[in-house]
């Protein structure tokens, strides 16, 4: 009977292997560039659709003053829910803050919100002395 020595030493490698690493940063990679679009329609709001629609990519920026109108009729600046009276004085607040900005205000409104509530919107934009007010929507595909 003989002893056997084992040579389980010599074959460990010191290589780190980094394919199970590029895997799962591949993964995470898909999942922000799926998710990050959302992010930044911070309101979801069924926007109505136009024939005539422009591409706005002002409005993704992120120094853009943008103004949401839901179904129900709450009215949002960014993400921050505000009453009407209040928001003539947060966008001109933002504004100044704002300097070398854009004077635009993107205003995304929902296709089935109250057009009266759009209305006391648009009149709190204006009061602001917003320079360009801009109503976006989504485009109709042909």
């Amino acid at each position: 009977m003989g002893i056997s020595k084992r040579d389980e030493g010599k074959k460990v490698s010191s290589a780190i292997n980094v394919t199970p690493m590029v895997d799962v940063m591949l993964v995470l990679l898909i999942i922000f560039m799926v998710i990050t679009p959302m992010l930044n329609n911070k309101v979801n709001v069924d926007l109505p659709i136009a024939v005539a629609a422009v591409v706005m990519e002002d409005a993704n920026k992120e120094d853009s003053t943008v103004v949401a109108v839901t179904r129900d009729g709450k009215t949002f600046l960014g993400g921050d829910q505000v009453q009407i009276d209040d928001l003539g004085a947060k966008i001109t607040a933002r504004m100044e803050a704002n300097k070398q900005g854009s004077k635009s205000v993107f205003l995304r409104a929902d296709s089935r919100s109250n057009y009266g509530k759009v209305m006391d919107t648009v009149d709190a934009i204006r009061s602001a002395g917003v320079s360009s007010l801009v109503m976006l929507t989504e485009k109709k595909d042909q």
